[in-house]
Formats: C-alpha cells, structure tokens, sequence
C-alpha cells in the first residue's frame, strides 16, 4: 500500500492529522543542561538538535542510537555516529557532543544516555529530547518512567503533517510509524516501559480507523 498522503480520502486525513497533533506536545523552548538527539532514520533530527544548540539552549549534546536493520541502509556507521557527522557540518564544535552508540530503542537511548552521562560525573537535572515529531509523547512518556529525577522537555522540526512527508519522502512509512507509535502510548506503559498518558476518546477513534485501513505495519 503506497498511497501518497493527498491521495487518501479525507476522513482518513482527518485521522491522521488528529493523531498528528496529538504526538505534537509543544513544550516550550528553554535552557537545559544537556540536549539528547534521538537516533533514528530522520537526519532531521540531528539538523533540529544543531539548530537548538546555536540558539543557546544547551551547551552539550548527546546523540544516541546504534546501527538496526531499519536504519542501516541510511547511516552505515549507526545513527550516533552519523548524527555527529552532519552536526559538526552545520558547526557544532566536536567538542561539545558525545555519542552513544548501543541504543536499539527509546527505552536504551533514554537509559544509556543517563549512564553515559553518569561515568562522566554528568548529573543533570533538564534534558531537552530531540527527535521526530510524531515521537515526542513517547519520548516523554519513557524519560519520565526511566528517569525521574530529571526535568525535561521535547523538542522536533516544527513542520505541518505534509511537509514532513515532503521531507522523509515517503507516506506510507510516516502513516505507518505514526499509528505504530500511538499504539505504544498504552502499550508499552501496561508492559511498564513508559508512563501512562492520557488518549482522549477522539485519538482512540482515529487509530482504531487507521489500523482498520491497514496501517498496521509498526503494531507491536
């Protein structure tokens, strides 16, 4: 099922643009310590953590995430590594980033981040977590269960619902990953992994319309 996102019906647009919004937490731009760029296949992400850094949110950056099947054939040499790369070409000094190249999945990124961070003697107590849009609700959701001690904040490339399909390129991937993630919501707080959020009535609705559409390539 490849159907580019202005080809689906409009009720489903309205399903996927619900759930859209809903991932999005808009927490607000502030100082933290340390500022996490969440691996994944989206380069954006580390473009997004560079930008943050030049604003003068955080003075250290940590980039996370290891080589997986999914991301392979994009970045090589693991996420960590790759993000790096392109954010000391946009100007961020080697200096002020450190990679983390074990993580798999959130629940590792946020946890090996945390020890990474403590054999240094690194302690902090706000974390800024960059990373796809449709992800930050989940990001959140297992930092707090992870790490509690920390205050922290989400943060993503501000950008509507098709821009960011113009920018991964690819539709059905994001519709995918987008249902895939709001299952997680519950999912993985009942399993323990993540804290419990709250899925209002209307999210449930879309989601259960989208899975039932066939978007079911990312259920866990």
């Amino acid at each position: 099922m490849q159907k580019p996102l202005a080809t689906l019906p409009e009720w489903l647009r309205e399903d996927v643009n619900t759930l859209w919004e809903y991932h999005d937490l808009g927490h607000p731009h502030s100082r933290c310590e340390v500022g996490i760029g969440l691996g994944s296949h989206d380069l954006g992400v580390a473009v997004h953590t560079s930008r943050l850094y030049h604003l003068g949110l955080f003075p250290l950056i940590v980039f996370t995430g290891a080589k997986t099947p999914t991301t392979a054939d994009v970045f090589p040499r693991g996420e960590a590594v790759h993000y790096r790369e392109h954010a000391i070409g946009l100007g961020v000094p080697e200096s002020a980033i450190l990679v983390e190249t074990r993580a798999r999945n959130t629940g590792d990124n946020i946890a090996f981040t945390r020890d990474l961070l403590a054999g240094l003697g690194l302690h902090p107590r706000t974390v800024m977590l960059v990373c796809k849009p449709y992800h930050q609700r989940r990001a959140y959701a297992t930092c707090r269960k992870l790490w509690p001690e920390v205050e922290v904040r989400c943060a993503a490339q501000s950008l509507s619902l098709e821009e960011y399909v113009g920018h991964i390129g690819d539709a059905d991937r994001v519709l995918n990953m987008l249902v895939g993630d709001t299952q997680r919501i519950t999912e993985y707080a009942e399993r323990g992994f993540a804290v419990p959020q709250v899925v209002p009535p209307r999210v449930r609705q879309a989601y259960e319309r989208l899975v039932d559409a066939g978007y079911t390539e990312r259920l866990v």
